[in-house]
C-alpha cells in the first residue's frame, strides 16, 4: 500500500507540473483538434480541385466541349489562357496541369489523323499530378470518342464485375486521415510527455529531491508512465468523440472501449520509450533530435501510410519489434472493420510483450542514470 500511495502521489505531482507548462498543454490541445482536422480535410489522397489551364488554339465545338468536361470537385473551373502564359503559370504554381489544344484539332479528329494534345504537368505536386495525369487522359479520350460517334453510348462489357467497397464505400480520404492521425498523435505525445516529464525534473533540479525521498526508481518511473499515459488516453478519447465522430462525421465501426484498451497497452510501451530516450538526452533539444529519429520510421514503416506488404521483407521483420506496427494493425481492425477481441488479441499480446520489454530496459537505464546522479 505504501508503494501504491507513493506512485499515486508522484503521479499527481506530474499533473501539477504539466499544468504549469502552457506550451505542452497547447501542444496536446492542438494536435488532437486542429491537427486531426487538417490531416483529414487539407491533405486529400485523391484528386481534389486540381488547377487546370487550357490553351484553346482551335476554338471549335470540340475544344469547348473538352474545356467544359473538367469541373469540381476533381478539378477547379479551367482557366483559359494563352500559350505564353503557361510556363509562367506553372513556374508560379498557379496551375498543376496545362492542356494545349492545337489549331485544326477538330478537323484532324474528324479526318482520322490522330492529332496530338500536349499536357504539361507540375510533378512537384505529387499527389495530384500522378492521379490527375491519368484522369485528364481518360476525360479527353471519352469526350473525343463521343464527339466522333455523335452519340453518348455505354459499352456493355463481356463480364459484369460487381464492385463492393468495404469499410469506406465512398472512398472518403478524410475517414482514413482522421483516424490515422489519432493513432500517430497517441504515439508522438506519449513519447514526448513521458520524456519531457523526466527532463523537466533534471532541468528544475528536482531529481536530487527525489533521490533523498523514500521512493524507489521503479515507483518514480511507474508514476510518470501512468500519469502521462492517462493524459494521452483522455485526450484521444475526447478527440475520437468530439472531432472525429462529431465534427468530421467519421463512422467508427468497432468498439471505442476496445480501442482504448489497446491504447493503454500501446501507451505502456511508448511512455517507456520516452523515459528511455530522456535518460540518453541531456536537454530538450537533444531529446527533440532523438524524437525525430524515432518517430519518422515508426510512422512511415508501421503500415499506416504504406501497406507492410509493399515493404522489403527485412523491414517488415524489424518493424515487428515496434509497438506502432501492432497498434496500427489493431486500431485499423477495430475502428475500420469492427473487429472484436477474438480478432485483435494477437496484437494486444504483442503490445503487452513489447511494452514489458521496453519498460524493463527503460527501468534499468533509469536506475543507472539515477545512480550516476547520486554519485
Amino acid at each position: 500500500m505504501r508503494r501504491l500511495r507513493n506512485i499515486y502521489r508522484l503521479g499527481v505531482k506530474e499533473f501539477w507540473s504539466l499544468g504549469r507548462d502552457p506550451m505542452m498543454l497547447l501542444l496536446i490541445a492542438s494536435v488532437f483538434t486542429f491537427g486531426i482536422y487538417i490531416a483529414a480535410t487539407a491533405m486529400p489522397g485523391t484528386l481534389n480541385r486540381a488547377q487546370l489551364a487550357i490553351v484553346d488554339e482551335d476554338v471549335s465545338p470540340l475544344s469547348a466541349r473538352l474545356a467544359a468536361a473538367f469541373y469540381p470537385p476533381h478539378f477547379s473551373v479551367p482557366a483559359l489562357v494563352g500559350r505564353e502564359e503557361v510556363d509562367a503559370g506553372l513556374d508560379a504554381g498557379r496551375f498543376t496541369f496545362a492542356l494545349d489544344i492545337p489549331s485544326d484539332f477538330q478537323r484532324d479528329v474528324l479526318a482520322g489523323r490522330a492529332p496530338a494534345l500536349q499536357l504539361s504537368v507540375d510533378a512537384t505536386r505529387m499527389l495530384q499530378s500522378f492521379s490527375g495525369d491519368a484522369a485528364i487522359q481518360q476525360v479527353v479520350q471519352g469526350e473525343v470518342n463521343e464527339f466522333v460517334q455523335r452519340h453518348r453510348a455505354t459499352t456493355v462489357p463481356a463480364v459484369d464485375l460487381a464492385l463492393r467497397v468495404r469499410f469506406n464505400p465512398n472512398l472518403e480520404p478524410a475517414w482514413l486521415g482522421a483516424l490515422m492521425e489519432v493513432i500517430n498523435n497517441i504515439t508522438m505525445l506519449s513519447i514526448v510527455l513521458a520524456g519531457a516529464a523526466l527532463l523537466r525534473e533534471r532541468e528544475h533540479g528536482t531529481v536530487e529531491h527525489l533521490l533523498v525521498m523514500p521512493v524507489t526508481p521503479g515507483e518514480i518511473m511507474v508514476s510518470k508512465t501512468w500519469s502521462m499515459g492517462l493524459v494521452v488516453l483522455g485526450a484521444s478519447a475526447l478527440s475520437l468523440t468530439v472531432v472525429v465522430q462529431g465534427v468530421l462525421r467519421v463512422p467508427i465501426e468497432g468498439s471505442v472501449a476496445l480501442f482504448l484498451a489497446g491504447t493503454v497497452l500501446h501507451l505502456f510501451a511508448t511512455t517507456s520509450m520516452g523515459i528511455f530516450m530522456a535518460t540518453l538526452a541531456r536537454s530538450m533539444p537533444q531529446f527533440g533530435l532523438l524524437l525525430m529519429l524515432t518517430l519518422i520510421p515508426l510512422q512511415l514503416l508501421s503500415g499506416g501510410f504504406t501497406p507492410r506488404e509493399n515493404m522489403p521483407e527485412i523491414v517488415r521483420g524489424i518493424m515487428l519489434l515496434a509497438p506502432t506496427t501492432h497498434f496500427i494493425m489493431a486500431g485499423q481492425g477495430i475502428l475500420f472493420r469492427g473487429a472484436g477481441l477474438g480478432v485483435v488479441w494477437p496484437q494486444f499480446l504483442a503490445l503487452a510483450v513489447i511494452g514489458g520489454a521496453f519498460f524493463s530496459l527503460s527501468l534499468w537505464r533509469f536506475r543507472r542514470a539515477l545512480g550516476q546522479l547520486a554519485d
